[in-house]
């Protein structure tokens, strides 16, 4: 690692593969980037500048689905979200899962949740909703309505 800011690292590593940047303050930025490249910069974060997944979270809009990943860089004393829009109905992407332990369970959840499939996971199997819940349902989508039981 550098005396350079994990931001301005990534910056210059992705260049114009990161499709926006900004700085919210000094302690908070965000990083738009390409669903195929997730898997790539969250391990560049991850391996090479030294940040931890603090969590990662989603939310249904009516664009697609936005998955975002929040690094804690705690040199820089940052947080650096990766932004990561997936289309619906059938969103998917890339899994951070075989070389980022805290992202198994997460990506777990939003696929419960959300629906997202994160190709390659390593165990892509439910995590918080019954195993009697419908395919195809998911409560945290803007059109959820509940499934008749």
């Amino acid at each position: 690692m550098s005396d350079m800011s994990a931001l301005a690292a990534t910056q210059i590593r992705f260049g114009a593969t990161l499709l926006d940047v900004s700085l919210h303050n000094e302690r908070r930025a965000y990083i738009s980037i390409d669903k195929k490249d997730a898997p790539s910069v969250c391990r560049y974060l991850y391996e090479e500048q030294g940040g931890r997944l603090a969590t990662a979270s989603g939310i249904d809009m009516r664009s697609g689905i936005e998955i975002l990943y929040h690094f804690m860089i705690p040199r820089d004393h940052q947080l650096i979200t990766l932004k990561i829009k997936v289309e619906k109905p059938a969103p998917e992407t890339g899994s951070c899962g075989d070389f980022l332990p805290a992202a198994i369970w997460i990506e777990r959840e939003l696929n419960d949740i959300l629906g997202v499939t994160f190709t390659g996971h390593p165990d892509p199997r439910r995590l918080i909703m019954s195993d009697d819940w419908p395919e195809g349902v998911y409560p945290f989508r803007r059109d959820f309505k509940e499934p008749a039981r």
